[in-house]
């Protein structure tokens, strides 16, 4: 079934495009004059919010996206959204960005067809798009996931079980050597793969205690951020951490951990 299908001319929508970060500058650097020209050339109206995690916390993408969308509503500007990295940059023109015509859909841009290093079937990562309304649904992301990775895995379960419908870009002229342009520097920037005491056992499983509804977070500072005549919102965002619950919300400093190193 064509992506098309179930998009609908931006003129009278705003694109909110989410994106989580820490310490990533030289990939932003990159990214904002590209994904603002981008849009532009799609005629379509966004914001760009930089949504930067300013706490000594272990990284947590989507409590950051939990915590944008309650800032983006606020706001009343907005009415689909797209969580995107930061080092994911669109170079096919007819990848789909304009505003779904259902609440129960959402589309995954970043498809594992095209996605230049993630393939597997059940990969929602990268850049998914989705009304507003239609996070809420689902009760956004789980807060459990500190570190990296599998965040996106368990919003899969649930869009899944409110019975959301992916949808894909298909019949694309380019492949996953030349759709996006990937900018991570595994040796640069090491991903936090580490996992501490029972953080795998824990995060296998799906939460159904947290996600939008109980973000905890604190707003530190609003900005606008230029770069070569594009601009972002920027929100320096402090998360909190339920200890109790998620001890692996920051790195030991002593002692054994079980599980693997950081990885890329």
């Amino acid at each position: 079934m064509k992506t098309k299908s179930f998009m609908n001319s931006s003129d009278s929508h705003h694109l909110a495009v989410i994106v989580p970060f820490r310490k990533a500058f030289d990939e932003l650097q990159a990214f904002l004059p590209h994904m603002d020209k981008y849009l532009r050339n799609k005629n379509i109206d966004h914001t760009i919010y930089i949504i930067n995690q300013a706490d000594n916390l272990r990284f947590n993408r989507a409590s950051l996206i939990n915590a944008a969308w309650h800032e983006i509503r606020k706001e009343g500007k907005a009415d689909y959204l797209v969580m995107h990295d930061v080092d994911l940059l669109p170079l096919n023109k007819d990848l789909p960005y304009g505003y779904p015509r259902k609440d129960d859909v959402v589309v995954h841009v970043a498809s594992p067809q095209y996605h230049p290093r993630y393939h597997y079937k059940k990969f929602i990562g990268g850049i998914l798009l989705m009304k507003l309304k239609t996070y809420e649904l689902v009760d956004g992301m789980s807060n459990r996931f500190w570190g990296w990775g599998q965040e996106d895995d368990e919003l899969f379960v649930r869009l899944r079980e409110k019975n959301i419908q992916i949808l894909r870009p298909n019949n694309l002229t380019t492949t996953d050597q030349n759709t996006f342009l990937h900018l991570h520097d595994k040796i640069k920037r090491p991903r936090d793969g580490l996992k501490i005491g029972e953080q795998k056992i824990e995060t296998r499983r799906r939460d159904r205690i947290t996600g939008l509804h109980d973000v905890s977070y604190e707003v530190e500072e609003r900005r606008i951020l230029n770069i070569d005549k594009a601009q972002a919102t920027v929100i320096n965002v402090k998360l909190h951490c339920d200890i109790k619950g998620t001890p692996w919300c920051m790195i030991p400093t002593k002692g054994p951990s079980k599980g693997k190193a950081p990885r890329a």
